[in-house]
């Protein structure tokens, strides 16, 4: 007997491989997945202006490191003591607008570089409903705990997402052709929207991403992380104790069936090489000084000296100063 469904899940004909540039934007299931595929080295860059949840936010982002506009002075706000900008996460705050600037500007000016040469685009939508400034009309990406008598709420509909969109798609084909967009949809419920209200939304990302497929069928592609998640994972043991986001053990079966569906066999047999030195580094002994310890140690670093030997376009500096700083 079967006591759970399966999503099916077709092997993309584009697989990722290890010479492959990825850019990751959306919500914090895109970086959860962005930073599994860092630790197993691939090149990746992950949300350059920080977490974004809604796809207008996403798309004024992309539009604004295509045409490499850098943020301007105006476009900050002090706060409490503290520089922020609608269009970050507040991680990057500042205590002063010029380090605010700089850090800024940089991170976008790399990005622009890096999308120049990108052939996978993973964009995460986590809800349709968007926030704007009652001054200016502007939709933020972050509403930075501010007063909401500031702001007016409005969702999304599929046919407004998809108009953005496909317009931003003909531009990106204009400098990458052969891009691979990966949309997918966060599992996470945003639950201050409200449960009906979320459903709606997510329903809104959906619909939106499925006609997007239909008029870009050779450059898009759609991950069932929602699905998964929802069908597949239906037991609050796969959730944080918030009971809203996934924990740890369903990140890990959602990027098992990422790997599944996106890597080739090679690919896969290089990841799990890199896997295992990962696992070495997550070891915590009694004994530093062990014999056995060093033992342990030496053998990693003979491990990292055949795989540097066979994967010389992979840095592993990181891994080699941490291994014989405790030799």
């Amino acid at each position: 007997m079967n006591f759970r469904t399966i999503i099916d899940i077709k092997k993309q004909e584009s697989s990722i491989t290890y010479s492959n540039k990825i850019m990751m934007f959306g919500s914090c299931f895109a970086e959860n997945i962005g930073e599994k595929l860092q630790k197993s080295k691939f090149q990746t860059l992950i949300n350059p202006f920080g977490i974004l949840y809604n796809p207008a936010s996403i798309h004024a982002s992309l539009e604004r490191i295509l045409e490499k506009k850098l943020f301007s002075e105006n476009e900050l706000f002090e706060h409490e003591g503290v520089w922020k900008s609608f269009n970050h996460h507040s991680r990057f705050a500042e205590l002063s607008s010029s380090e605010f600037l700089h850090n800024a500007n940089k991170k976008l000016e790399e990005t622009h570089d890096f999308l120049q040469s990108t052939d996978f685009l993973m964009i995460t939508f986590g809800t349709a409903w968007i926030y704007r400034l009652k001054e200016s009309g502007e939709v933020v990406s972050n509403c930075h705990k501010l007063p909401v008598t500031l702001f007016v709420r409005e969702k999304l509909t599929p046919d407004a997402i998809v108009e953005m969109y496909a317009k931003l798609m003909e531009k990106l084909l204009q400098i990458r052709p052969k891009i691979k967009i990966m949309f997918t949809v966060s599992p996470i419920r945003h639950w201050k929207d409200g449960a009906h209200e979320n459903q709606l939304s997510k329903a809104s990302l959906l619909l939106a991403i499925e006609q997007l497929q239909l008029l870009f069928p050779d450059n898009t592609m759609y991950f069932p992380a929602y699905e998964i998640v929802l069908d597949e994972l239906r037991d609050y043991r796969f959730y944080a104790e918030d009971m809203i986001h996934p924990n740890e053990t369903a990140i890990r079966y959602i990027w098992e069936r990422f790997s599944d569906c996106f890597f080739s066999e090679e690919t896969k047999k290089q990841l799990g090489e890199i896997e295992k030195i990962n696992v070495a580094m997550r070891h915590r002994p009694f004994n530093q000084q062990s014999k056995s310890f060093q033992d342990f140690i030496q053998k990693n670093l003979k491990s990292l000296d055949e795989i540097e030997r066979k994967y010389p376009e992979l840095d592993f500096k990181e891994e080699r100063r941490y291994f014989e700083n405790l030799s």
